[in-house]
């Protein structure tokens, strides 16, 4: 059995999940990625290919499964979001998708919200002036009394909300799923849709998955609904917002800021809208690389790819047929 694993976090950070892969007796492949649907064509059609991916937000198109087949066997996700593999086609192939839910929301919670207070305190600017010699002051704002509006309640969003309570703010949210238990332990008051959250909040935190319906949810229109000086934070994915209308709110004071750990393209190309626009932060996709996060997902993405091919029933499977 050969198994291509291209997660760099994986491959990055130290623990028990080297040992686990390694142990399995499976042949390992690294590449690093995120990987372009050419290289990930390149790879999976030399020395015979692979019968499992192991793979990080690599693009894996229908293009790249026909030409893993016929040995291609399993595509195992390092993480939750799926909008860079073609699940629906996957399915259509009889191959599983198998994914790692419920073990980041914590550490996504907490960059969310360092996020948060970097935005409204002015982090960068004032880190960026201070190394440099200089000593700008920008006056910032207070997170308490602030309605947060949280749009996609779920593991993560969850975890966000608990945290917002502690900072002694507002919320409100939208989800097509409603947990009126949760919403009324945390006094969330739910919404009829996301564009209501909008137009209510001082703070919007996204925490939707990608779909080819909400892809540029975030666009000119919906930022021209929002409270004048509002903030967004994005932690889910960078397809969520149309970067060029992000970037013109942000320099017209629409926006009194915009923080993100995700972009439409990762990594960050040059030229790109949000440079040199001091009220944009952007982190390089790390809101679930700590030292815990990272073996937990690990662990679980490992186990899910090993089991599957070893004929196990520990894994956890994202679509079915």
């Amino acid at each position: 059995m050969r198994i291509l694993l291209t997660t760099t976090s994986f491959q990055d950070t130290p623990g028990k999940h080297h040992e686990y892969l390694s142990s399995s007796g499976f042949e390992i492949v690294r590449a690093r990625g995120p990987l372009t649907e050419q290289q990930m064509l390149d790879l999976v059609t030399k020395d015979g290919g692979f019968d499992g991916l192991l793979n990080g937000d690599d693009h894996i198109t229908a293009k790249v499964i026909d030409a893993a087949l016929p040995r291609l066997k399993v595509i195992a996700k390092y993480g939750i979001g799926l909008d860079s593999i073609d699940v629906k086609y996957a399915t259509s192939k009889k191959i599983p998708v198998l994914f790692t839910p419920g073990v980041n929301h914590t550490t996504v919670a907490e960059h969310t919200f360092g996020l948060m207070v970097a935005l409204a305190k002015k982090f960068w600017i004032h880190i960026s002036s201070t190394k440099n010699g200089g000593w700008k002051r920008v006056t910032g704002t207070e997170l308490a009394g602030k309605t947060l509006g949280v749009i996609g309640i779920g593991r993560i969003g969850k975890e966000v909300i608990k945290r917002a309570r502690a900072f002694d703010m507002n919320v409100v949210g939208y989800d097509c799923y409603r947990d009126e238990e949760f919403f009324k332990q945390y006094d969330v008051k739910c919404l009829d849709s996301a564009e209501e959250v909008l137009k209510s909040a001082d703070i919007i935190s996204l925490h939707m998955a990608l779909t080819p319906e909400n892809r540029g949810f975030i666009n000119r229109e919906r930022l021209a609904t929002m409270k004048k000086g509002a903030m967004i934070i994005n932690t889910a994915r960078g397809g969520l917002v149309v970067e060029q209308d992000v970037a013109e709110a942000c320099k017209s004071g629409q926006l009194a800021g915009y923080a993100a750990d995700v972009l439409e393209k990762e990594p960050m190309t040059q030229p790109h809208p949000f440079d040199g626009i001091d009220n944009i932060i952007i982190t390089p996709h790390i809101g679930s690389r700590t030292f815990e996060s990272v073996e937990r997902q690990a662990m679980r993405a490992a186990t899910n790819i090993v089991e599957y091919l070893k004929g196990g029933k520990d894994y956890v499977q994202a679509n079915s047929f």
